[in-house]
């Protein structure tokens, strides 16, 4: 069992959260997380990369000098490949290029677990007990990011219905916020910290306790 200190908002320790290591992977797996980061960054890409060869490149096909007499290197056009605003020897003009790759859907799930574990194992998961706002106030989260000793960048998971705290942290530079039930491994591996609430944390705990039962039946 690995025990998550609970803070308040104004950094002190005010429970401990057990999580049993077994539904998150037991150990952490590099590998295995090294794959899934390579998939969700490869799905990210639009694969509408463009180059225009010579001919696609707008201009006069007029020589910019005579061949002989100036003492400069011979020339041909503007739009040859060797000048500066040409175009590319071997344009790449294909519409659309496919970069996704696939996992299958129990190696997501383990590989999104794993990268929680990860993030405990290392201590850079820090839990408050109640996260919600009266009013929605940067400075109120800041101040929370702080005490709870947030320095580097930091993820921050919410229940879908937590407005306020969201709209707390949403100026704030290096902070991102993520819904909990789209927790990911490529998220989390992208934060240093991962900034979540008691009640969150433990419905999503609960959540893939009960994914993991679901697939021992299932086999």
């Amino acid at each position: 069992m690995i025990d998550l200190p609970v803070l308040d908002k104004s950094g002190k320790q005010v429970d401990t959260l057990a999580i049993d290591e077994a539904i998150l992977g037991n150990e952490v797996r590099p590998d295995l997380l090294k794959q899934a980061y390579v998939m969700y960054h490869a799905n990210r890409r639009q694969g509408s990369a463009r180059t225009k060869s010579r001919g696609m490149v707008e201009g006069s096909t007029r020589k910019l000098y005579r061949q002989k007499g100036t003492g400069n290197a011979r020339v041909g056009n503007a739009r040859t490949v060797v000048r500066k605003g040409g175009g590319v020897a071997f344009a790449k003009t294909k519409k659309t290029e496919i970069f996704r790759k696939r996992m299958p859907k129990g190696m997501r799930r383990l590989a999104n677990r794993n990268a929680l574990l990860a993030k405990l194992v290392d201590g850079e998961v820090k839990c408050i007990d109640a996260l919600d706002f009266a009013t929605p106030r940067t400075r109120d989260m800041k101040d929370v990011l702080k005490s709870c000793g947030v320095d580097r960048t930091c993820l921050v998971a919410l229940q879908e219905d937590n407005r306020n705290a969201a709209m707390s942290a949403r100026n704030l530079t290096d902070v991102d916020i993520i819904r909990i039930d789209q927790l990911n491994v490529f998220e989390l591996l992208n934060h240093r910290y991962l900034l979540v609430d008691r009640g969150s944390l433990e419905a999503w705990l609960a959540g893939i306790a009960d994914e993991s039962s679901n697939d021992k039946e299932a086999a």
